[in-house]
């Protein structure tokens, strides 16, 4: 059986893909006219620098930067050649590796940080009021919340 879909969710999803897509859009726009790394490339390194010890699992990487298994091994190869990042056996379990971040990708992380924050004040937060984007944050809490693959399982 088909959950039932109102209309007004469905407008609402149409909004926020459209606009996600087209502020995205504009930001990978300017990372390349300004030279910089793509937004993948942030979204890694930002997972890793919001890490304790600036370190995690593949996995757990995997899952901070929103990417597959095969197209975060073919990231971690990319910012591994670029020193952004180095791998680690874990002392723990030799078949477990972590990925830790190097300060050279601390800088190419603030570096891509200047441009996409222009981006995403311009193409985004231009359009909203405070409350506005408090009302946002609350609305999308609800929905990150309950996608969550940690919370799998739980009421």
């Amino acid at each position: 059986m088909t959950p039932s879909l109102p209309e007004t969710h469905l407008e609402a999803w149409r909004r926020l893909y459209v606009s996600f897509w087209r502020v995205c859009n504009a930001a990978e726009a300017g990372l390349q006219a300004a030279g910089r790394p793509p937004l993948s490339w942030y979204d890694a390194l930002y997972a890793l620098y919001l890490a304790p010890g600036r370190r995690l699992r593949m996995s757990e990487l995997a899952r901070g930067a929103l990417l597959s298994k095969s197209g975060l091994t073919r990231l971690v190869d990319r910012l591994e050649k670029e020193k952004l990042i180095t791998r680690r056996t874990c002392p723990a379990d030799g078949r477990v590796q972590h990925i830790e971040l190097t300060p050279r990708g601390v800088g190419t992380l603030r570096e891509i940080w200047a441009v996409y924050r222009g981006g995403i004040a311009r193409q985004f937060a231009a359009h909203l009021t405070e409350t506005d984007a408090r009302d946002l944050t609350r609305i999308l809490a609800k929905v990150t919340t309950a996608t969550d693959p940690a919370n799998e399982g739980q009421p």
